[in-house]
């Protein structure tokens, strides 16, 4: 499906009450509330079914990189909760569970919240040794504990919301709350809402002594042959999820580009910013990494779905979500400096996008995918799809990089030693963004993009490492060059290739146009007083009357 048919599942939320309401003013809970009917808004608009979330259609990966995803990062948040990691996980039951299937309708129609309970905040991202019991009873039933403080659930958002809330936790389904209340031994606190992000209800949750009943396991009781490969399969939907994360780099980097505007008040005294170059460099190079992560998104979608070692999945994964976050990280902050001020503000939806911090931890921290995927990389135990052209600028970099890593554990005697871990470690997640920015140019070379952006993408790629080439034959005047002549022919498409990225409707940013500017300011708060104050000595005329009466 095409990005302006995927957008238009939901072009007709912008300008819905939902949507278009001014949120800034509000307090931190009830905006956090109203996040959760713009997810349901947008995941109805999908009309996903169960075979969608299952077998990963196309729609389910155009929901994921939807604009209206941009337009509230607290929505999405619990969107792909709700549809990948709660429904998805339970859909893998329903083939031989017939009455799962209508658990899965209820979540995917909005008609009960979902969430995903797995780290604890005595584990993190050690999910081998949760704490958190479930103890099979004589009558059959189960009894849900939480042994510890370090046991509780940690982030997912549990406080009632108005539906009632499942979660899937290894094979297990509890009901948390009825929609208005907690349910009998559930315990949610609501933690304080995060600085800078839009306000999500995550929560702390501890179970003490929940009796379920034995349906609520999903899969078998048996002993699994394989421990480790047990965990991987029924935490399958974590992995789906680092690339569903991911594609919504996409959308918030449009809309981040759109949001930032080209002209300042008063054009007949000003001249465009886009004159500037200072101005055009972050906002073109941000055009052309869209353009070609949208390729290399295909081509990891295509690669993932079809792929059936596990371990190559997650690589994959890895990869894909590593050089999303880098790339939007990086456009995010460049964009956002050059609008000044404006660009500190959320309702310019710039600063937005430095949300994707979140995301970097999300369905698997970046720096620990990072890690295990070089390891067993260095350690042959698979393999990741090999440069098309091995003698492209950012192919020779990746090879280098591994190269020297494999020095490195040779010279110090095997991967599992102290040496080999002070100079391979730091440099994993370097090495996984230099696949990335490999496969991004291979995918954008094999779908045709515009030549001139794949060299701008190139370009910006070189500009994050420029030392590496300065090592390697490519000095800095060379690169300075190369990023110049790429940004010279990308220039006058500028216009074409915003267009093609059919995200106008979604843009809310006040800063967009005088119009949009003007109407802003004429809906904020308004402080007015007719106390009259001297300048000299700061006094009130009231005050001053005051103290007259007072020596009285």
């Amino acid at each position: 499906m095409s990005s302006s048919t995927a957008s238009r599942r939901t072009s007709h939320l912008p300008e819905t009450s939902l949507f278009s309401r001014p949120v800034h003013s509000m307090d931190p809970l009830h905006r956090a509330l109203l996040s959760y009917e713009k997810a349901r808004a947008i995941g109805l608009s999908y009309r996903m079914t169960l075979d969608d979330v299952h077998n990963l259609t196309p729609k389910f990966w155009d929901m994921h990189s939807d604009p209206a995803t941009a337009m509230d990062p607290a929505a999405t948040t619990l969107l792909t909760i709700q549809y990948n990691l709660c429904a998805g996980t339970i859909a893998l039951y329903s083939k031989h569970r017939p009455e799962l299937v209508s658990l899965v309708d209820d979540l995917l129609r909005y008609r009960k919240h979902g969430q995903y309970m797995l780290t604890e905040i005595g584990h993190g991202l050690d999910i081998s040794n949760i704490e958190t019991t479930a103890t099979l009873l004589p009558s059959g039933e189960f009894l849900l504990h939480s042994p510890t403080p370090q046991a509780s659930k940690f982030m997912p958002p549990t406080v009632p919301a108005g539906q009632p809330c499942n979660r899937g936790h290894r094979p297990f389904i509890v009901a948390l709350n009825d929609g208005k209340k907690m349910c009998t031994g559930v315990t949610s606190k609501l933690l304080p809402f995060r600085d800078g992000a839009q306000p999500v209800t995550h929560s702390i949750t501890t179970f003490t002594n929940v009796r379920l009943s034995h349906s609520a396991l999903l899969g078998s009781l048996d002993m699994p042959a394989n421990l480790h490969d047990n965990l991987m399969h029924i935490t399958s939907r974590i992995c789906v999820g680092t690339v569903a994360l991911g594609s919504i780099a996409i959308p918030f980097m449009e809309l981040t580009r759109l949001s930032a505007r080209s002209t300042p008040s008063a054009p007949d005294r000003c001249m465009p910013i886009l004159t500037f170059r200072t101005q055009q460099i972050p906002l073109v190079g941000t055009v052309a990494d869209v353009h070609v992560l949208r390729a290399l998104h295909r081509s990891i979608v295509q690669q993932f779905c079809s792929e059936r070692d596990a371990r190559v999945r997650r690589g994959l994964a890895a990869v894909f979500k590593s050089v999303m976050v880098q790339h939007s990280q990086q456009d995010a902050m460049g964009i956002s400096e050059r609008c000044g001020a404006q660009g500190l503000f959320a309702h310019n939806q710039i600063i937005a996008l430095t949300g994707m911090r979140g995301v970097a931890i999300a369905e698997g921290d970046i720096l620990g995918l990072a890690i295990r995927l070089v390891n067993e990389l260095l350690l042959d135990r698979y393999q990741l799809p090999k440069p098309a052209d091995p003698n492209s600028l950012l192919a020779r970099r990746e090879a280098v990089l591994f190269s020297e890593l494999r020095a490195a554990v040779a010279a110090a005697g095997g991967h599992r030693s102290k040496a080999a871990s002070r100079i391979v470690l730091p440099a994993c997640q370097p090495a996984v963004e230099a696949i990335g920015h490999r496969m991004a140019y291979d995918a954008a070379v094999a779908q045709g993009v515009e030549p001139a952006l794949i060299d701008l993408y190139v370009a910006n790629c070189v500009r994050l490492d420029p030392a590496f080439y300065v090592e390697h034959g490519l000095g800095r005047a060379a690169q300075q060059a190369q990023a110049a002549d790429a940004h010279d022919r990308v220039l006058p498409l500028l216009g074409e290739l915003v267009r093609a990225m059919d995200v106008a409707e979604y843009v809310r940013a006040p800063i967009i146009s005088d119009e949009r500017w003007g109407a802003f300011v004429e809906g904020l708060t308004v402080y007015e007083g007719d106390a009259y104050v001297d300048a000299f000595d700061g006094h009130s005329r009231t005050e001053e009357l005051e103290m007259e009466f007072a020596r009285l």
